[in-house]
């Protein structure tokens, strides 16, 4: 099924209906009230949703914590906050707290205090068993600004030349977290962060990822957390990411979201990269949890 493929609608429960927001990813579910008690018909319908338009959008939620971690764990084991930052409370430790009062250069800023959000990522992709999908709550928002773009990373496999995607099927790139998280060693008394940073092992994971759902096969880089292909001299490793991560965030396959008090978003983080852009200078805070996923598999299987 593809982004914009009409099935996702075929069996929707009564009162929903989506609304596409692209033509090739984004869409929003109305009619649904993440704050009840979701059968397993209205899950399935949320999920086929999912998978088919990669991120989905819901107006006017206003999910407390405990509604939000219950609406994710319809869709499967969820993961701790975070590899390196604890969880909301002792009653949500899923729930990662994302509030720009905590980069001290302020919001905006290219330097160190920067969050990792305002560049282009997948979630955790340098865990060996990235999440499957992201639940991200608006909770706090700037006045203007603070919109999140996400790109569809199977539309940017499809729409490479042939001769490219058949190098790409073969090829294995390294991820890791230790550049990116530096700011946890400046900014550390106790020492918990730097144990935790030396504690994360760069992963391997292919190239070109096969999605467990469809077979769809997708970019798996990133410009955050992808470091390296291998078996590529440093020159053609860094040409090819630039290259691919280029390609992927072409306004074609982006869709942006305005957010709104109360909106919902979730997406499929097995085919797409999202990036938070950090052009206001007010506070901005939102609530995420991921939902534990597999070792990503290649087209020639997985990864040794």
């Amino acid at each position: 099924m593809t982004a914009v493929d009409d099935t996702a609608t075929a069996s929707l429960p009564d009162g929903w209906s989506i609304e596409p927001l692209t033509g090739s990813i984004g869409a929003i579910v109305h009619g649904i009230d993440l704050r009840g008690e979701l059968s397993d018909a209205q899950v399935a319908a949320v999920r086929t949703a999912l998978v088919g338009y990669r991120v989905i959008f819901f107006r006017g939620q206003d999910l407390t914590p405990t509604q939000q971690v219950a609406f994710a764990r319809r869709f499967g084991e969820l993961t701790p906050a975070h590899p390196l930052v604890g969880g909301l409370d002792d009653q949500h430790p899923e729930v990662l707290v994302l509030d720009s009062a905590d980069y001290p250069l302020g919001v905006g800023s290219r330097g160190s205090g920067t969050s990792y959000n305002d560049r282009w990522h997948t979630d955790v992709t340098f865990s060996e068993r990235p999440p499957t999908a992201t639940v991200l709550a608006a909770k706090v928002l700037p006045a203007r600004g603070g919109d999140t773009l996400w790109c569809d990373l199977v539309g940017a496999y499809e729409t490479l030349s042939d001769p490219i995607r058949r190098l790409l099927d073969d090829l294995v790139a390294v991820h890791d977290a230790s550049a990116t998280f530096s700011r946890f060693r400046d900014d550390d008394p106790s020492g918990q962060q730097n144990q935790r940073l030396a504690q994360l092992r760069s992963v391997r994971h292919p190239v070109v990822r096969v999605h467990p759902e469809t077979g769809e096969r997708g970019l798996f880089v990133n410009d955050t957390f992808t470091r390296e292909i291998e078996g590529l001299l440093p020159a053609e490793s860094d040409a090819l990411l630039r290259l691919l991560n280029t390609h992927m965030v072409q306004p074609e396959r982006v869709v942006r979201w305005r957010w709104q008090p109360g909106d919902v978003a979730f997406w499929d983080n097995r085919s797409t990269a999202h990036y938070a852009t950090a052009d206001y200078t007010d506070r901005r805070v939102m609530h995420r949890v991921t939902i534990a996923g597999e070792r990503p598999v290649g087209v020639a299987g997985s990864i040794d």
